[in-house]
């Protein structure tokens, strides 16, 4: 039986029991999303303008496509510190491509974003699944050179909006249907991977390798390439978020990026995703980067000072990682109680 077939390390009941609880994790962040939405519209109504629902839409969206990647490596229990920087040297060198080639194709763009950032995905890949390097050591340090590289390359110049073609800041600022071009392109990445993650063997590897990585390798799955390829996935999403961060904002500096990885790690485990490996969806990641926002929205629209946003960040991922730790024990005590019925018959 393959490892598709059967878990390596759980059994239908722990497989259950996992199961319920991130259903009902992703239902409660939806539950939360809207409480926190309603609770800010009794006391500013202007919280449901137009303007605002879209901004609630396409400010987690980048976010959203970071948190996607870094899900895939999170879950074969690695994780990429290094997103924000690629997404800083990504913008800057596609928004440097646009003063020089005007004329570039929006779609050339967001594909050479896309390139630059699968290059440092691979390098990560390499170092960490090949050279057998912890993945916080190598992504840490590779935070600080590329961002290294970037200060080197903007050498204090600035991309400005007059610099970039229309054509691409409507990308960023566009909507269809009152929907944001940003929030469609982040939901039809989420619905990609995540029906890849259910579906197909190569992607529901990284859950057995998360789950136990020696019985992985016992079971013939091929973990080095695994996580290598789910590093390379996350390095592409965040060249591309650094051409959509471009595409939105108009402008770039050096410090683009600055933190972010910290806001995407944060939406990742908030949303359901076990910080040690083997369980959580791109779903559950999209809610916690959605919610996330929205508290964000909420403070500002109530008038506190933001450095609340920070703080409520903070005691979201602490409670989420202990929420980890509830789920990891009783999926254990289940399995010690079907283990000695198991016994005694």
């Amino acid at each position: 039986m393959s490892v598709i077939d059967q878990p390596l390390t759980t059994t239908p009941a722990r497989t259950s029991f996992i199961t319920k609880i991130l259903r009902f994790r992703e239902l409660a962040i939806v539950v939360a999303i809207l409480l926190v939405f309603a609770a800010t519209y009794f006391k500013n109504t202007s919280f449901a303008s137009t303007a605002s629902l879209q901004q609630l839409l396409s400010g987690p969206s980048i976010v959203i496509l970071l948190a996607v990647g870094e899900t895939l490596v999170i879950v074969t229990r690695n994780v990429d510190l290094s997103v924000g920087s690629v997404l800083g040297l990504s913008a800057y060198l596609v928004g440097d491509l646009f003063v020089h080639y005007p004329h570039m194709p929006v779609v050339l763009a967001l594909f050479i974003g896309l390139l630059i950032g699968m290059v440092c995905g691979v390098v990560n890949g390499v170092i960490v699944a090949y050279a057998r390097m912890p993945a916080l050591v190598v992504t840490l340090g590779m935070l600080y050179i590329i961002r290294g590289i970037d200060a080197i390359i903007v050498n204090g110049v600035q991309i400005l909006p007059s610099q970039i073609p229309q054509s691409f800041i409507n990308l960023g600022a566009g909507a269809v249907l009152g929907i944001p071009y940003l929030f469609l392109i982040a939901v039809g990445t989420v619905a990609i991977v995540g029906y890849s993650m259910r579906t197909f063997r190569p992607a529901r590897d990284f859950y057995a390798i998360g789950s136990n990585p020696e019985a992985a390798v016992l079971a013939g799955v091929r973990v080095q390439r695994r996580v290598f390829s789910a590093f390379a996935i996350s390095g592409a999403l965040a060249g591309l978020g650094g051409a959509l961060w471009l595409a939105e904002f108009a402008t770039v500096a050096s410090t683009a990026g600055s933190g972010y990885e910290l806001n995407v790690v944060a939406a990742v485990v908030v949303g359901g995703v076990a910080i040690f490996g083997g369980s959580g969806t791109v779903l559950g990641a999209a809610l916690g980067a959605l919610l996330l926002n929205t508290i964000d929205q909420a403070l500002v629209a109530a008038g506190v000072s933001s450095f609340w946003n920070q703080a409520v960040a903070g005691f979201l991922l602490l409670v989420a990682i202990a929420f980890d730790r509830y789920v990891s024990v009783g999926a254990e005590k289940i399995l010690r109680v079907e283990g000695a019925h198991r016994g005694n018959a």
